[in-house]
């Protein structure tokens, strides 16, 4: 498979960031899936551990964030509160957030990981500042919904991962 980034639809800029990152060519899973999600469409995908699936349903949540809606427009839920940072931190790195803060490509992302054994006020907090993505556990979640303090009605990408 000889296809690049670039012919998945991908922004110019956001292929440039993955370039610097060292990804080049996208993996079967980024191929068949980043094309219908970046149309609007629907995907299931199973694939092994390793093969890219977090980039594969990532880069088109990145690519159609508004950043100037500050609300959640992205949830991902895990099973658990380990693959629930782990997919947090793949995010920020493929969206460019560094050590030096929250940058988008030049802009501000607002990435934010929920799960229990953690403060749920702080986490809740968190999310009355502005929160463009969220990633966590069920049960996090759900508690989360049920006192009020997530609010839904802005996602447009649901991910079960």
């Amino acid at each position: 498979m000889n296809l690049l980034f670039e012919g998945l639809g991908l922004s110019e800029e956001l292929v440039l960031h993955l370039e610097t990152l060292g990804f080049t060519e996208p993996t079967p899973i980024q191929v068949q899936a980043i094309p219908h999600l970046l149309a609007g469409r629907d995907v299931v995908g199973q694939a092994q551990t390793g093969t890219g699936k977090t980039a594969a349903f990532s880069l088109p949540i990145l690519e159609r964030i508004d950043l100037d809606v500050t609300a959640v427009q992205a949830l991902v839920l895990t099973p658990t509160r380990e693959l629930a940072m782990q997919v947090t931190e793949a995010i920020r790195d493929l969206s460019g957030i560094s050590s030096e803060g929250p940058v988008k490509l030049g802009r501000s992302l607002q990435v934010l990981t929920v799960y229990g054994g953690q403060s749920i006020d702080r986490q809740m907090q968190r999310l009355k500042r502005g929160v463009h993505i969220v990633v966590g556990t069920p049960g996090r979640i759900l508690d989360m919904l049920s006192r009020g303090s997530l609010k839904l009605d802005k996602v447009q990408w649901l991910v079960l991962d």
